[in-house]
């Protein structure tokens, strides 16, 4: 019984990530909350060691790849930079729209943080909307991916405390 309610704690963390709330967090907290909610250590400390790292590693990756690829579709270092910065600030931004705000702030901040550093930069509407195209497209990738780092963790979690 009670791993069935850790996987619904899980699962339901899950659905929290591509909303760009910290679904990788929750996952986290729900195996300390087992461990210690259950008494012991029926999911071990290498497995929280591991599972954090994949939390961290996918917090990392969903703000970096936004500047990632807005380097690769020719942006600057300072696109790059208003990438990531507009993602950050869109999701904040985005936050009081419940459910979706934070997604859509973080892709729009993306968006506009290197579309208007390049603007500013190069002064060419076709080149900085190139550019921030890139920095959308590198949002995407990066919620995709932090959703396979989540199921990953899930996946990880469960076994863990089945065994």
């Amino acid at each position: 019984m009670d791993i069935l309610l850790l996987a619904l704690v899980v699962l339901a963390s899950l659905f929290l990530i591509p909303f760009g709330l910290p679904g990788t967090w929750l996952i986290m907290a729900a195996a300390v909350g087992f461990n210690v909610l259950t008494g012991g250590e029926r999911i071990g400390t290498a497995s929280l060691v591991i599972v954090a790292a994949m939390a961290i590693a996918g917090e990392v990756l969903e703000f970096s790849l936004s500047g990632r690829y807005t380097r690769k579709y020719g942006g600057s270092r300072r696109a790059a930079w208003g990438a990531i910065i507009g993602g950050i600030v869109g999701a904040v931004i985005g936050v009081p729209l419940p459910i979706v705000g934070s997604m859509i702030g973080a892709f729009a901040g993306a968006f506009a943080g290197a579309l208007v550093a390049e603007y500013t930069r190069a002064a060419n509407a076709a080149t900085a909307a190139r550019v921030a195209t890139g920095a959308l497209i590198g949002r995407a990738v990066a919620a995709a991916l932090k959703v396979a780092i989540g199921l990953a963790m899930a996946v990880w979690i469960i076994f863990a405390a089945w065994r």
